[in-house]
């Protein structure tokens, strides 16, 4: 049974501007995520990270809850798995549910949807 759906969208130039300080990066990202953002290219660490903080907003709405004290971005994790898929964590616990992210030029997006 669907317990939530959510879904995000962000302007890549927004967290472009947000990433200019580190501070930004490392409220968002996990330790686990953090290390993956690491191996990559400048062009693609905004992408990733605007990829991720759209499917952590997506996962907040979808658990009914928002971003805010007990469901904050660095408690939510998206890693891949050994094909590349997105597989979603809270508390470094797995989540029943599906997650999907996609960017373009402009803008990164994401849906969640999660089960009982």
């Amino acid at each position: 049974m669907i317990k939530g759906i959510g879904l995000d969208i962000i302007e890549i130039s927004r967290i472009k501007k947000a990433d200019e300080h580190d501070k930004f990066r490392l409220r968002i990202l996990s330790d686990r995520e953090l290390e993956e953002y690491n191996k990559l290219s400048n062009i693609r660490k905004i992408e990733f990270l605007a990829g991720r903080f759209a499917a952590k907003e997506a996962y907040a709405k979808a658990n009914g809850t928002g971003i805010r004290e007990g469901c904050e971005f660095h408690q939510i994790e998206i890693l891949n798995d050994e094909l590349g898929k997105p597989i979603l964590y809270f508390n470094r616990q797995l989540v029943n549910g599906f997650v999907s992210v996609t960017h373009s030029k402009d803008y990164a997006a994401a849906q969640v949807l999660l089960m009982d």
